[in-house]
């Protein structure tokens, strides 16, 4: 099955893979339905969720109904229980737009909820993230998970999701970070895919973040938290969910 998935995954090109799982995810769900694990962005349980990962293959990670990884969850539980994402009228931009999130955020009639990316085939508005057509200040709340390791220029980026932050803000700036790496790694002469997936984790990552991430963050002007949610929770629930026991939410808000 590992092999499978891994295989399955680097053959196919990311806008390909979102439109194949919209087919097979209702049927996957079905076969793998139980009692072991639960989804909490769905609230379904089931004997175990799928394997992910292009490289380091994680088993029990991908939740079969909504295709949801730990990194979902995470955050899901987090706006839901520390935040007033689901209860205050706001303006909300979402970058990428993940499959987990975006029909139930659509649902919400309090906030104005705009999607974007260069080529996400389910997004609202095709922008690229270091050049967005969008004024400033003109966002409440930005959700921006596993986007900016995919980018060259992910100082530029961070700068451009400060601009269109409104005073007050917030914004969820998820990445893939190695917690026993000081400083980031990248290495732009490195362009084959193959090498790419080996050393950054997937085919079109261009770097590694390290914990000084968190300060790259700070340094364009975010005030930041490392928001470890799951310190908040017990052993059981945290394998019922299947999440990453301390990943860091970084939460950012501009004064």
């Amino acid at each position: 099955m590992q092999r499978f998935f891994k295989f399955f995954l680097n053959l196919f090109p990311r806008p390909l893979l979102i439109r194949l799982s919209y087919a097979v995810r209702p049927f996957v769900a079905f076969f793998l339905k139980g009692k072991n694990y639960t989804d909490p962005i769905d609230g379904r349980s089931y004997r175990k969720f799928l394997p992910y990962g292009y490289e380091n293959v994680r088993e029990n990670v991908l939740a079969p109904g909504t295709l949801s990884l730990e990194r979902h969850r995470l955050c899901w539980l987090y706006l839901k229980n520390e935040t007033d994402f689901f209860s205050k009228p706001q303006r909300v931009l979402h970058f990428a737009p993940e499959q987990a999130f975006l029909k139930r955020f659509r649902k919400l009639n309090h906030i104005e909820y705009t999607t974007t990316d260069l080529n996400s085939p389910i997004a609202d508005v095709k922008a690229d993230i270091c050049d967005l057509p969008f004024g400033d200040n003109s966002y409440d709340f930005i959700i921006c998970n596993h986007v900016l390791e995919h980018i060259p220029d992910d100082t530029r980026a961070m700068k451009e999701l400060f601009r269109v932050l409104a005073p007050g803000g917030t914004a969820i700036l998820q990445v893939p970070y190695d917690k026993n790496r000081e400083e980031t790694f990248q290495d732009d002469s490195i362009t084959d895919p193959k090498e790419r997936t080996k050393i950054f984790g997937q085919y079109d990552h261009v770097r590694v973040y390290g914990m000084d991430y968190f300060d790259k963050l700070r340094s364009v002007g975010f005030t930041v938290e490392a928001a470890d949610y799951t310190a908040s929770l017990s052993e059981e629930k945290i394998n019922t969910y299947r999440l990453a026991k301390g990943e860091l939410v970084p939460v950012c808000k501009k004064l």
